[in-house]
């Protein structure tokens, strides 16, 4: 039974990935440190005898004694209000948390795969965005914490596989949605859906004509395993294609959810990219990957668990 460590493995996405690779035949070794993870996201896991979990700080070195085949590094804020509370633990766990993560794979000869994002390409000035595409990226502006850490976690993947030889993997991750997503996580679709559910209005930022493109968890974790059992080793774009303007995606919520929720708008906050879009020719390529799951379909999966958080 080959063994798969996944840093950030209580997170959203991790939590995600641990239950498909059990359910792939893994051993899997969890670790997180649940600063913005939440062990609740795994309790379902812990009685799998092939599951462990380990409370660590990636920021600081893993230790682990038994062999490991993968590593997968999903340790990072990944909300821009967890990343702007904390934009020093989110540049630390970009550089050395990606460090540690890399030194394990390399002492245990394990093929690595970093959780890259969309926001390396910043404010895009093309659509879709291709893994050719170098960015339009602040360095010094209020997403600059995470955007900077994920390019220099790119760039600390590419060196240790050019310089030692790893096999590493870099998947770019574009705007995802689905159960176990917090209530406030900030990001498009839990604010949507919890604002609709609550009666409260939804808000939307700007004019409402910026564009995101939702990707089903289900679909991206897939996307991700076919990745990390490829042979390639350069940067793979995985979301789903399909553009919604931000007031059409508030306007399906409302429907999906019969809300009477109206819509209100507040100033775009300072360097939101106004269109996000993968290009996924390579992942179809290379991957033989594409998403399946429609935004409708996704909803009605995705809001049930929402309507359960805001019982509790």
């Amino acid at each position: 039974m080959k063994t798969c460590l996944v840093t950030g493995g209580a997170g959203f996405l991790g939590s995600h990935l641990c239950a498909f690779l059990l359910e792939k035949g893994y051993r899997v070794i969890c670790v997180d440190n649940c600063i913005t993870g939440n062990k609740d996201n795994i309790t379902h896991l812990k009685n799998n005898l092939n599951f462990s979990f380990i409370e660590h700080d990636c920021t600081k070195p893993i230790l682990i004694e038994e062999p490991i085949q993968y590593v997968l590094n999903f340790a990072s804020p990944a909300s821009p209000i967890d990343y702007q509370k904390i934009p020093i633990e989110t540049l630390f766990v970009g550089a050395y948390g990606t460090q540690h993560a890399l030194d394990l794979a390399r002492e245990k000869n394990a093929v690595f795969l970093q959780a890259s994002t969309s926001e390396v390409y910043g404010d895009p000035t093309i659509t879709p965005q291709p893994e050719t595409y170098w960015g339009n990226v602040s360095s010094t502006g209020p997403r600059s914490c995470y955007d900077e850490a994920k390019r220099y976690a790119e760039a600390l993947v590419m060196a240790y596989h050019r310089k030692y030889k790893m096999d590493t993997k870099i998947v770019r991750i574009f705007n995802t949605y689905g159960p176990r997503m917090r209530i406030n996580d900030g990001r498009v679709i839990p604010a949507f859906i919890s604002q609709a559910l609550e009666g409260k209005p939804l808000t939307v930022f700007g004019d409402g004509t910026q564009t995101r493109s939702f990707c089903y968890v289900d679909d991206l974790i897939a996307g991700i395993y076919a990745l990390l059992l490829s042979a390639t080793n350069e940067p793979v774009n995985i979301g789903n294609p399909e553009e919604f303007a931000m007031i059409e995606a508030a306007k399906k919520i409302i429907a999906c959810t019969k809300s009477r929720s109206t819509i209100v708008f507040q100033p775009l906050p300072q360097d939101d990219p106004k269109q996000r879009c993968p290009d996924i020719t390579k992942a179809k390529a290379l991957l033989n990957w594409q998403p399946e799951i429609s935004l409708d379909e996704g909803l009605k999966k995705t809001i049930p668990w929402f309507q359960e958080q805001l019982k509790k």
